[in-house]
């Protein structure tokens, strides 16, 4: 099967946790095969040959950085409690995706959301 077969075969859901190649990146970006969140919605999903998605990172920092959700390893099918980056939001082709880790419940994105509209500016707590 080739890669643009597969890609349109991959039944992602918005949630799903990936393994996905990020490469190559560019100085402060997330890079190399690490694990992503999907962001993008179920018909994006199922159409688009391209998917939105964040990047995680096992490294937790102190400190309460906005755009940075802690997701539990007993919840997200990782090694390891880790950090979803929503100031690193971007979109890749689905052939970057290279196995399915695990998936968020609807619960726990609800903190995805929070986070990706303030790293959006979309939360009107936000000044301009």
């Amino acid at each position: 099967m080739s890669n643009t077969q597969r890609k349109f075969k991959l039944k992602v859901q918005r949630g799903d946790i990936y393994l996905a190649d990020l490469d190559p990146g560019m100085g402060s970006e997330q890079q190399g095969t690490r694990p992503v969140l999907v962001l993008q919605n179920n018909i994006g999903n199922r159409f688009s040959p391209t998917i939105i998605v964040a990047p995680i990172t096992g490294h937790i920092r102190k400190g309460n950085i906005p755009t940075h959700v802690l997701i539990k390893e007993e919840i997200s099918g990782l090694e390891r409690d880790s950090n979803v980056l929503l100031e690193q939001i971007r979109t890749i082709d689905k052939q970057r995706l290279i196995t399915k880790l695990g998936e968020l419940s609807k619960v726990s994105l609800m903190d995805i959301e929070m986070a990706t509209r303030i790293s959006l500016g979309l939360d009107k707590k936000e000044e301009i």
